[in-house]
Formats: C-alpha cells, sequence, structure tokens
C-alpha cells in the first residue's frame, strides 16, 4: 500500500496537512466527484462530522470505508 503521502487542504479557511496512504487519496478524490465536490470541501464535511477526539486522517479513512461499503 505505501507509506502516507502528506497533502495540504484547506478547511474553514485554514490550511492544514493529512497524511493518506494513495488509496485512500485515489478514493476521497473518486468520492469528492461522486457527491460533487472539492477535495476540500469534503474533507471539511468530514471534519464537521467527526468527533473532536478523532484524528482527521482516520475520520477521513473510515467516511471513505463507509461510502465504499455504502456502493456496494
Amino acid at each position: 500500500m505505501g507509506a502516507p503521502r502528506k497533502r495540504s487542504l484547506t478547511l474553514h479557511g485554514h490550511r492544514t496537512s493529512v497524511s493518506l496512504e494513495d488509496a485512500f487519496w485515489e478514493v476521497l478524490q473518486e468520492a469528492a466527484r461522486a457527491e460533487g465536490l472539492s477535495v476540500n470541501a469534503l474533507c471539511t464535511r468530514i471534519d464537521e462530522e467527526r468527533d473532536p477526539e478523532t484524528a482527521l486522517a482516520s475520520a477521513i479513512r473510515v467516511w471513505l470505508l463507509r461510502w465504499a461499503l455504502s456502493r456496494h
């Protein structure tokens, strides 16, 4: 799967970095397209919905897993 890659996102007008494996970045882009959102907008939505004690990268991975499973 490879090592996580860090990329910058803008959430609520603030820049932040998130480290995800390439497979998650690919599915994140696919999910954003399917939801009619930019990657930043989708990650903002995930950020708003997550438990404050859950790391953003973990919340994104879990959201993507649930999204992928719901499509099958």
